[in-house]
């Protein structure tokens, strides 16, 4: 496989982030790897992210320092907002108020800086948790703002946000990851995990995953306390 060029993959250290690197590299891209400190209660993810990194072999691995946890009005974001251990209708509480939207617009100029006409981000509209910002609907309006806003887009530089797990089944992400040779116990998905990054098991997305894993009919590597 010939590496032609550079594609910025949002890296949270979950299992879905790394299933989008190793596709990002089956693509043929040399990926920027980007994690965000954002004032999330569960920093072992952004260990997670860091070992993901070096075990792929990624040369430029960069981490952004944010505080929306001074917007607060998440689970994720504020200690004092509890983290559900049961599914919950609607839009839960970990829902971080424009997440998303604040990560893509941050790779959107690490994009124009490095010279990348793509990014990836493993956002999800099956397994996931009722988050608006994963919605196919949402990626489009997304990149269409790409091209109108940038000096890349005006110029002719096509932007692209690639979304490669939107319509797969947790089960089918690992699956796709264990293909690539993804080592999904160097990943920590937990809300809650701790120092160790070790699972509480009982969150929303340790529920999802431990489903995915055994939907797939794979050992589930997650360590829990």
């Amino acid at each position: 496989m010939t590496v032609s060029k550079k594609a910025i993959v949002l890296l949270s250290g979950g299992l879905d982030s790394a299933t989008c690197l190793a596709l990002a590299r089956q693509d043929g891209f040399q990926p920027v790897a980007l994690s965000f400190d954002y004032g999330q209660r569960h920093h072992a993810e952004l260990a997670a992210a860091r070992r993901l990194a070096a075990a792929s072999g990624v040369s430029d691995y960069r981490v952004l320092r944010l505080d929306l946890g001074a917007i607060g009005g998440s689970a994720l974001t504020d200690a004092s907002i509890d983290v559900p251990t049961e599914a919950s209708a609607g839009i839960p509480v970990t829902y971080v108020p424009a997440r998303n939207t604040v990560f893509l617009s941050f790779a959107l100029g690490l994009a124009e800086v490095v010279g990348a006409d793509d990014i990836y981000i493993g956002v999800n509209a099956v397994d996931y948790s009722g988050y608006p910002d994963c919605r196919p609907e949402f990626i489009a309006a997304f990149e269409q703002v790409a091209n109108l806003a940038t000096r890349a887009g005006v110029e002719g530089h096509r932007m692209q946000i690639h979304t490669p797990l939107i319509a797969l089944s947790k089960a089918e992400i690992i699956q796709t990851g264990l293909r690539l040779g993804v080592d999904y116990s160097l990943t920590v998905s937990c809300y809650q995990a701790d120092a160790e990054g070790r699972a509480c098991g009982r969150c929303d997305s340790c529920r999802l995953r431990r489903q995915g894993f055994d939907a797939a009919g794979v050992t589930d590597p997650t360590r829990y306390y």
